[in-house]
């Protein structure tokens, strides 16, 4: 059995333990960027052309966090 699907079936996260992957998930979004630019400027690569390149990488977990959000939602409203 995967990761993924073991995760779905033996786990029933809480609304704190959803709240810390958005946490983490956050600051590794930051992280990207932030780690991202600076190497661009060392690189001396137009922000503007670096931001193009990250930007579906930084959808992705943009859409990972409004799943996660939507999640803990429901959590909260049936606590």
């Amino acid at each position: 059995m995967d990761e993924a699907s073991d995760f779905t079936t033996t786990d029933n996260p809480t609304a704190q333990d959803v709240a810390e992957i958005i946490a983490e998930l956050e600051q590794y979004r930051e992280r990207l960027v932030q780690e991202t630019m600076e190497t661009a400027k060392r690189a001396k690569l137009m922000r503007v052309n670096v931001m193009a390149k990250l930007e579906p990488e930084l959808a992705k977990i943009d859409s990972a966090l409004q799943e996660l959000r939507n999640h803990q939602a429901a959590l909260n409203l049936t606590n």
